[in-house]
């Protein structure tokens, strides 16, 4: 471990240095092997709910680039954080957990061929474990995590209610990050400008001063990615990188007392997530109440309905990055709003 040998400044750039550098080295190399493996990504038929026409080009693009983009990130902690603090080992075991999840479904996919991969039951048994893990070691080795920022307010102890927040905060993270990741560059330009917000302003949290080495190797491991990934992409992330960059976000805004926050700095991944619940809610019960499933939106995840209306790939990913950077500067003037109180 370096971090206890070298300056913070030095740290601050391996953090950012080994990613990147890493990305753009190592990311032809696994394009190629993940090319003549064929580990190509499915494309829903359209039976199932096509997308835009474009997205038919899409079919064969190698999948699981988040092997890459998670492996660095993890190689870097490893290296550069203090592995002696609790909020920085949930960090680590959080991502690693969420990321071999991602692979199992990842995997499925490309031995079925199909969108289809593991059960959505085992995801969220999976994601329930690490989460309560971490909720319950957080709880006993930090107990200042109990107290979380209330824009205007100040903070607030909630007590062993940070238990159950702790676990909804990470399973949902994970689960609106996975499904922000449609197009190409959303969900690692989303996760760069969410990553950088919180970033500014752990280091302001008691106990959160060692987070940012966590999420310097996340934003430069999301930027090396991105070099690959824009459109037109030419590897995915697949569910082993989305799954873990949400439950990595998750984790932090929890290790920080910043779940509030982080909704809003994290919009565009609640906005995408809440699509999805209001489109599945409301098409089963006007099946019930009509005998007909209807839908509000054209599509879901919300980046689709744009697109069915007429949107290129490439102005909706920059449309939401724009709108995600504005949330961000949002939830940092509503973080300092805290600190008045």
């Amino acid at each position: 471990m370096l971090f206890s040998v070298i300056s913070p400044e030095l740290l601050t750039i391996l953090a950012m240095v080994i990613p990147f550098a890493g990305s753009l080295v190592i990311g032809p190399k696994l394009i190629a092997v993940l090319r003549a493996m064929k580990a190509g990504q499915p494309i829903r038929e359209a039976r199932k709910g096509v997308l835009a026409p474009e997205h038919s080009s899409k079919v064969g693009t190698p999948t699981m680039g988040g092997l890459m983009l998670i492996g660095l990130v993890l190689l870097t902690a490893l290296l550069v954080c203090d592995l002696t603090d609790p909020r920085i080992q949930c960090c680590i075991i959080v991502t690693l957990i969420t990321a071999f999840l991602g692979f199992l479904d990842d995997y499925a996919k490309i031995t079925k061929k199909s969108t289809d991969g593991v059960s959505g039951w085992f995801k969220i048994a999976l994601q329930f474990i690490a989460a309560t893990g971490c909720a319950f070691y957080l709880y006993s080795a930090c107990p200042d995590v109990c107290d979380i920022y209330v824009p205007f307010y100040g903070l607030l102890n909630i007590s062993w209610g940070f238990i159950p927040l702790a676990i909804l905060v990470i399973i949902g993270t994970s689960n609106a990050v996975n499904l922000t990741d449609g197009l190409d560059g959303l969900a690692s330009g989303c996760m760069i400008i969410a990553a950088l917000a919180f970033c500014a302003i752990c280091s302001f949290v008691p106990g959160g001063i060692n987070l940012p080495t966590y999420l310097l190797p996340i934003i430069a491991a999301c930027a090396g990615f991105l070099w690959f990934n824009c459109n037109p992409a030419r590897v995915f992330m697949g569910d082993t990188g989305s799954l873990a960059l949400g439950g990595a976000l998750g984790t932090i805004g929890v290790c920080s007392g910043l779940e509030l926050i982080l909704v809003v700095i994290g919009g565009v991944f609640v906005a995408e997530a809440l699509s999805v619940m209001i489109q599945v809610g409301w098409f089963k019960f006007t099946r019930i109440k009509f005998g007909e499933g209807r839908r509000i939106f054209r599509m879901a995840p919300i980046h689709h309905h744009f697109e069915k209306g007429g949107l290129s790939e490439t102005q909706v990913c920059v449309r939401f990055w724009i709108v995600a950077a504005i949330l961000a500067f949002v939830g940092i003037l509503l973080f300092f709003s805290c600190l008045g109180h």
